[in-house]
């Protein structure tokens, strides 16, 4: 065994949330030690985020050609180029890949190993041929696609978000089984890219989000020609010839469907079965390692961020852990997740957007609520961009407190911005009622909602009689 390594950090694991964090003690000057087995940046740069935004905005272009004669143009047909459509994707992700090298964060002072880890003790890790004993460790080792048991699938050619953007040409007939946030955006994506695209969902698809949000999504992406089989089991899978067949079972009666291409997007597994946890006392099963709100873990010189604390699987969620795990560990200020102020987006077209619980999770905690809604074609950039159907239904507590906010239409995710800070700062819709909106920009239905929420007001015979008595002094 080679060095024994002594520095204040060990950050096990170099995606999202270990860079962050990583960088963030570098900056205060604190040794830290990063290790990696696999390419820096993660899921999210490699095979994740990065990639499948790049095909959403190519399948988004593609779209416009088609819809050109709504805004008075030629429409056109687009003609896909697969490899140069490829060759776009890697040039996004070669553009970013410096900011997450290890010579970036070489030079920011974090010693990198590239090596597999594994506890030793309870306060010892071993990386290749080194020993490193921290005063803490945070594991960050992210997740992989969680892989279903279904009858014959080991058999059976299969892609999953680490090997669908590798693939030339674009799938005649994708399939894909899974109905939530990526297999909905990869369907639409692959379906304006020219594909055939078969969705099978075991339950109700975007099942996490508002039924009425939800349903504005579903439509649309049924609409461009997505086939979705919702509540279906599938029963089992086979090759047949260069393509493959699913046998499925819907709520009706049997039936088989046949693809070129499979794309598992049935949820993500947390990274640590390697990590030798047992031998550092940290209570885990194989779903998970058990943390607190304060994401440490049992051994307390150990913290989970990210993926592979098990719960929000977000990069932004774990840029979030990465900051709660620094305050206590540099600041020695105690911090606690709060889920409720962390927003989610499927980048579908429409956008889904929500932060905050959503109306039936809100009744179940909080009992009374309010809830307001404002359709999107009621916005006057809406209008002008052709937007279609959206709309923004905010959560309501007692003094017009913002409890939750969830939007459906185009710019979702931008909008969610705004709403996510105001559940952040406990800010009541009459914050919302005082600022001033850019006009004409589709942030304005956030105004507009609260406007709405406080028109009964003047209707109201007590404001009515005061009005009338102010008018009296000219």
């Amino acid at each position: 065994m080679g060095k024994t390594l002594n520095p204040d950090i060990c950050v096990i694991g170099g995606g999202a949330a270990g860079l962050s964090l990583a960088a963030g003690a570098a900056a205060f000057g604190v040794p830290t030690v990063l290790v990696e087995q696999g390419k820096m940046g993660g899921d999210c740069l490699n095979y994740g985020c990065v990639p499948s935004k790049a095909l959403i905005a190519a399948a988004r272009r593609a779209q416009a050609m088609r819809q050109a004669s709504e805004f008075g143009l030629v429409a056109a047909e687009p003609f896909i180029d697969g490899e140069r459509l490829q060759a776009r994707i890697r040039s996004v992700i070669d553009g970013i890949a410096p900011h997450d090298s290890v010579e970036r964060f070489a030079g920011l002072g974090v010693k990198v190993i590239q090596e597999s880890a594994r506890f030793v003790d309870d306060r010892t890790v071993a990386a290749g041929d080194h020993l490193i004993r921290a005063r803490r460790f945070v594991i960050a080792t992210g997740s992989s696609p969680a892989i279903p048991p279904i009858a014959g699938l080991a058999e059976t050619p299969y892609l999953t978000n680490e090997s669908l953007f590798d693939v030339t040409p674009l799938p005649p007939h994708l399939v894909i089984i899974g109905a939530g946030p990526f297999g909905l955006e990869m369907a639409q994506a692959h379906c304006r890219l020219g594909a055939r695209v078969t969705i099978v969902e075991s339950a109700g698809a975007l099942s996490k989000e508002d039924p009425e949000l939800k349903a504005i999504v579903l439509d649309a992406v049924r609409a461009e020609g997505t086939a979705l089989h919702e509540r279906t089991d599938i029963r089992s899978v086979e090759r047949d010839g260069d393509g493959m067949r699913l046998h499925c079972v819907g709520e009706n009666a049997a039936f088989d469907i046949d693809g070129s291409d499979l794309l598992l997007a049935t949820g993500r597994t947390a990274n640590h079965a390697a990590l030798n946890l047992g031998a550092a006392g940290i209570r885990h099963d194989a779903q998970r390692i058990f943390v607190g709100a304060d994401l440490r873990t049992s051994n307390r010189r150990v913290y989970v961020i990210g993926d592979a604390a098990g719960g929000l699987q977000f990069t932004h969620a774990a840029n979030y852990h990465a900051r709660l795990v620094l305050q206590q560990i540099l600041f020695r200020l105690p911090t606690r997740e709060i889920r409720d102020i962390v927003p989610r987006v499927t980048f579908t077209d429409p956008e889904i957007a929500q932060v905050g619980p959503t109306e039936e999770e809100a009744r179940a905690s909080f009992g009374a609520i309010d809830v307001v809604r404002w359709d999107l074609a009621g916005n006057d950039r809406s209008r002008t961009d052709g937007l279609g159907r959206g709309m923004v239904k905010v959560v309501v507590g007692r003094g017009g407190r913002i409890l939750g906010a969830g939007i459906a239409g185009a710019g979702a995710g931008e909008m969610i911005n705004l709403w996510a800070f105001a559940i952040a700062n406990r800010l009541t819709l009459k914050n919302f009622r005082g600022y001033v909106a850019p006009y004409p920009t589709l942030s304005e239905i956030g105004k507009q909602a609260a406007i709405s929420y406080y028109s009964p007001m003047a209707q109201n015979r007590f404001v009515r009689s005061a009005i009338r008595m102010l008018r009296r002094f000219g």
